[in-house]
């Protein structure tokens, strides 16, 4: 999730006649290229899941990972990854996940195993939480600050905002020929974008000719954006020093990675996430499931631990003191893991249970994407026409609408009456929420805190898709008839996944109804 710039009125901006160079216009292409397939990584496996199960022989406990993985390789190691750009510099880590995405890109398409499968979508989530937020941090810094800036964001935000409505196209469409195609295509792209990246991406020192964008001061030299991830000011990540505003690594002897901390919780969160999904194959006493829940706990109860002892924290607690971060992190978390928890749900009932092709599965999610892709310009002007809090309240509750909609559903559903109106309540929701959660975020913290709050707030939305999805696939495996029973038995049995989903929607109303609360009663 992106935000839009908040421009210092202390400096002029620059003229908004100004022209781009050739070498700035191949720059945002780089950019929002890769945004593009970082933004549809989060939607390409969807359609393609009952294929690849059937292909690898997997169960949907086990294909969920190919959801969770990058889920949890983005959420889990995203505040590492900030501490890690801030150390070695944007250019160098920027172009090192270019490659890693395009080699994990390949071994997935090649994998005959779910583990190695697993893996890769692991390691591309990683690749993403370093090119996503370092895109913007280079846009700040390339591009003058006032309307080239705000131009060039906005050329990004709606690219992030469109890659998920591509991606469920495009694997919609290549998963017809084969899923493997489906992880395969992003490769040869991002290796151009790679080969562009190395001629343009700028260096320490190097954005606008070496120099601070024209008519910044030399104290904001590359502006001020609230709700990015990779720092308080744009590319200068927790923990780093003034001199690394132009995306130089630090000078100091002492570089702390905080590689404990972030094997701690990358290690918390899948232990949690396989047990979860192991319960319905060995029950709750059995140390493949249980014994896994309490392996996270420990994991988790480490990071912390681990955390509050050093003396250089990948997390500022001091975020965590905001009731608006937490109830927008909170409310984002249940907005998107309910979104792909019932996605989730319904590609398993249209393809496995209706036998519907990927392609017009995917394409019957399309009301829920699309939306959002053709507000995505104009959400920063409905947020201050609005208000965060009324415009997340009305954004939760239209889609809990939807998912009590389809609750009431009988199989076989009629898409005209019962799946469609729920995406559109879903995509409305979107619409409302999507960038007031953003905003809301990060709205009560001091300068000093914001980059922090908003890596916490991005890690808790990976987090909920990846704890939604593994329970929404526990509960659709334990509820399942036995072999051979009649496709309505099989349908009822995604109820409880779909009362699951309706409730973590639930949840994510009652938290915005906090918030409505608070406003009456004065600042959080």
């Amino acid at each position: 999730m992106t935000s839009s710039p908040l421009l210092p009125s202390h400096t002029a901006p620059a003229p908004a006649h100004a022209r781009w160079s050739p070498r700035m216009w191949g720059l945002l292409v780089v950019l929002a290229g890769n945004m593009l397939i970082d933004a549809l990584e989060v939607s390409v496996a969807l359609v393609a899941l009952p294929a690849i199960g059937t292909d690898l022989g997997a169960p949907l406990t086990t294909m969920q990972w190919t959801i969770t993985g990058f889920a949890v390789g983005f959420g889990g190691l995203m505040l590492f990854g900030a501490r890690a750009v801030a150390l070695l510099g944007r250019r160098r880590v920027y172009l090192a996940a270019l490659v890693g995405f395009a080699a994990a890109s390949l071994v997935g398409a090649l994998a005959e195993d779910p583990s190695l499968l697993t893996a890769t979508r692991v390691v591309k989530g990683f690749c993403a939480a370093l090119t996503a937020p370092t895109g913007l941090a280079i846009i700040a810094t390339a591009f003058p600050e006032g309307p080239q800036r705000n131009r060039a964001l906005s050329v990004y935000t709606l690219f992030g905002a469109g890659g998920f409505t591509a991606g469920l196209l495009l694997s919609g469409w290549l998963t017809g020929f084969s899923w493997r195609l489906t992880f395969a295509f992003p490769a040869p792209a991002v290796l151009v974008l790679f080969v562009l990246g190395l001629r343009l991406i700028p260096g320490p020192g190097e954005e606008n000719g070496g120099g601070p964008p024209p008519g910044t001061t030399d104290g904001d030299r590359v502006g001020r954006l609230p709700g990015t991830m990779t720092g308080d000011r744009v590319g200068r990540p927790p923990g780093t020093t003034a001199g690394n505003r132009a995306g130089r690594p630090p000078r100091t002897a002492h570089r702390r990675y905080g590689f404990a901390s972030a094997a701690a919780f990358l290690a918390g969160l899948l232990a949690l996430v396989q047990g979860i999904t192991s319960v319905p194959a060995h029950g709750w006493a059995d140390l493949r499931s249980a014994g896994l829940l309490a392996l996270a706990a420990g994991l988790l109860a480490l990071f912390v631990a681990l955390e509050r002892a050093s003396a250089h924290p990948l997390i500022r607690f001091e975020a965590l003191r905001s009731r608006a971060m937490i109830r927008s992190a909170l409310g984002a978390a249940c907005l998107n893991g309910s979104y792909l928890g019932l996605l989730f749900v319904l590609t398993h009932q249209l393809q496995s249970l209706a036998g519907w092709s990927p392609l017009r599965t995917a394409t019957a999610f399309l009301p829920a994407a699309a939306p959002l892709v053709v507000t995505a310009l104009f959400s920063g002007r409905i947020v201050a026409r609005f208000g965060a809090p009324r415009l997340i309240a009305a954004g939760a509750l239209l889609p809990f609408a939807g998912y009590l909609l389809l609750l009431r559903t009988p199989w076989p559903p009629a898409y005209a009456t019962g799946i469609l109106p729920t995406m559109l309540l879903v995509g409305a929701g979107f619409v409302l929420s999507f960038a007031a959660l953003n905003s809301q975020a990060t709205s009560q913290l001091p300068p000093a805190e914001r980059g922090a709050g908003s890596g916490l707030y991005q890690t808790a939305v990976q987090v909920g898709a990846a704890l939604s999805v593994a329970l929404v696939a526990a509960l659709l495996t334990g509820s399942a008839p036995p072999a051979g029973a009649a496709p309505a038995e099989f349908a009822e049995a995604c109820r409880p996944a779909l009362t699951l989903v309706a409730a973590v929607g639930g949840l994510g109303l009652l938290t915005a109804l906090t918030g409505l609360r608070s406003r009456r009663t004065g600042p959080p």
